[in-house]
């Protein structure tokens, strides 16, 4: 379990944990809500496929409290970097504080790995609401795009 000591708005402590037999399920059918479709996949369920057939990424369960509220996922890259990919918040859970407790514990993790790797991620241009979410948490355009999305690393605070 990742547990950075984020609490949401609620007051509910967030925490990252693997993805097991107790908890795939819940993972699978988180949501986002419909206008933000075209920037996640429609259900958890295709996160979790891509983190089984791929050597990449690792998936999470994000809860909050005791219950399962969405997914993240997290990979290395060839040149070292670690990646916070495939963040979903359930619908039900949105504009609580989730998604941001959830980036500051995964960021705060990964950049204390071996080596203090650079942290990064990406985000569709035209998605406004992820852009001020990462931008708030300390992310920074690289300049650099990967297929339609802008690649951010994450600049640490003194």
């Amino acid at each position: 379990m990742i547990d950075g000591g984020q609490l949401d708005r609620a007051g509910r402590r967030v925490s990252l944990r693997p993805v097991d037999d107790d908890n795939w399920r819940a993972v699978a059918d988180v949501a986002p809500r419909d206008d933000q479709r075209r920037f996640v996949a429609a259900l958890g369920a295709r996160y979790l496929l891509l983190s089984i057939h791929s050597e990449v990424w690792t998936s999470l369960a994000v809860y909050a409290d005791e219950t399962v509220v969405g997914h993240v996922m997290w990979g290395v890259d060839d040149d070292g970097s670690h990646w916070i990919g495939g963040m979903l918040i359930d619908a039900a859970e949105q504009n609580r504080g989730v998604g941001r407790a959830t980036v500051r514990t995964l960021a705060a993790w990964l950049a204390a790995r071996d080596g203090n790797p650079p942290v990064r991620l990406s985000y569709h241009p035209d998605n406004t609401h992820a852009a001020a979410l990462y931008e708030a948490l300390g992310f920074r355009p690289t300049g650099a795009m990967d297929d339609d999305e802008l690649i951010t690393e994450r600049i640490p605070t003194p």
